[in-house]
Order: structure tokens, then C-alpha cells, then sequence
């Protein structure tokens, strides 16, 4: 006759042989045990501040820019002057370029390579997003001159081609905006000076 077998509540633990793989998560069995056990974020909060920490020792290289050309001020390796005019082109027209700072320090801005066509008393590049006639008397008069276009669209602006065939007096001054088109309208809209010449596109 086999021997009666013990009874056993739910409550009662059950011995594992080794190897086996338990059912409980590492935090039930620390608490099964009486035990608390580390959260797991933080042990891996640690573990990702012990490897961050090296990050601060590493050698931070200075970055460089590429050599640029001189005159055409584009990397010498897409260097334009062979393709640009040996020397300066004649012209009667003066060009005014508000150039937006955005703008200034772009790899491929393309102001460098008209400047590098013209004269340098034809055409002169001024800096900024504000100007007013106390900042810039120079180019305040050049506004109000009858003779002075700015290049810029809208339902007002005349075509060009068309103006300087109409018009008995050739312009003597064009101003140009340099900019991305919020830029651009940004300069054009927030500064009364560009208003006071006549508006062509």
C-alpha cells in the first residue's frame, strides 16, 4: 500500500530541482524571499552614466572649412573663375545688394560671383535686415533719387524690360534683395527706404 500523500495549500512554496527556469519575474522572487530589488531603469540609468562618462574624455576635432577661392569665394575645388570674365564689365548702372546676414556665410552664395564681374565702384554690397536714414545716410539718398529701381515682384512692380523702353531717363542705381523670399519680403515690407524707389520685377 503506497503511503497517503501530504496535502498542500497554494500558499506552500514548491521545490524546484536545478536548472529549472522559474516563472517569476526577478522583482517577484526578491519579494517571494522577502527581499526589494533595484528598479530596472535604474540600473540602466547607471549603466548608461558609466558610458556617457567616457564620452567627456574623447579628442573634439576643431571643425574646418574647405580652402575657398579668393574671388569667387567658393570652395577651390568648385572654384567658378574660369568661367567668370577676366576683367571687370563695363557698365552705367550702379547695383545695390541688401543682403540678408543669413546669406553672408553660405558656401554657395552667389553675390561673391557678381561682385567678382563688376566694378567695384558699381556695385557695393551692404549687410543687414534693418536700415534707416540715421543708420545709412548713403543709401537714404540713393533712394530718393528718381533714377533708382528696386528689384523686387508684386502687383505694383513694372516689368523692367518694359520700363527702361518707356522711360526717357535710364535708371542709375538698382537695388537687389539677397535673401530667401520670407527674407526678402521681410526686409522689403520692414524697412520704408525700399519703398521710396520705383518697384520692378
Amino acid at each position: 500500500m503506497e503511503p497517503p500523500k501530504e496535502a498542500r495549500t497554494l500558499s506552500d512554496p514548491v521545490a524546484r530541482p536545478l536548472g529549472a527556469v522559474s516563472s517569476l519575474t526577478p522583482n517577484e522572487e526578491e519579494r517571494r524571499e522577502g527581499g526589494v530589488a533595484p528598479p530596472a531603469a535604474v540600473l540602466g540609468e547607471e549603466a548608461d552614466g558609466a558610458s556617457a562618462d567616457g564620452l567627456w574624455e574623447l579628442p573634439v576635432e576643431p571643425a574646418e572649412r574647405r580652402p575657398e577661392c579668393s574671388r569667387c569665394s567658393r570652395p577651390q575645388k568648385v572654384c567658378l573663375c574660369p568661367f567668370l570674365p577676366v576683367y571687370p564689365l563695363h557698365v552705367s548702372t550702379h547695383l545695390y545688394i541688401i543682403q540678408h546676414p543669413a546669406e553672408e556665410n553660405k558656401v554657395l552664395r552667389t553675390v561673391p560671383l557678381l561682385t567678382a564681374c563688376l566694378p567695384q565702384d558699381k556695385c557695393k554690397v551692404k549687410i543687414g535686415r534693418r536700415f534707416s536714414e540715421e543708420r545709412d545716410p548713403e543709401l537714404s539718398t540713393v533712394c530718393r533719387k528718381s533714377g533708382t529701381l528696386i528689384l523686387y515682384p508684386g502687383d505694383e512692380a513694372a516689368n523692367l524690360e518694359e520700363f527702361i523702353l518707356d522711360s526717357p531717363i535710364y535708371p542709375s542705381t538698382i537695388i537687389i534683395i539677397d535673401g530667401t523670399w520670407s527674407q526678402a519680403k521681410d526686409i522689403f515690407y520692414k524697412n520704408s527706404l525700399f519703398r521710396l524707389p520705383k518697384q520692378v520685377n
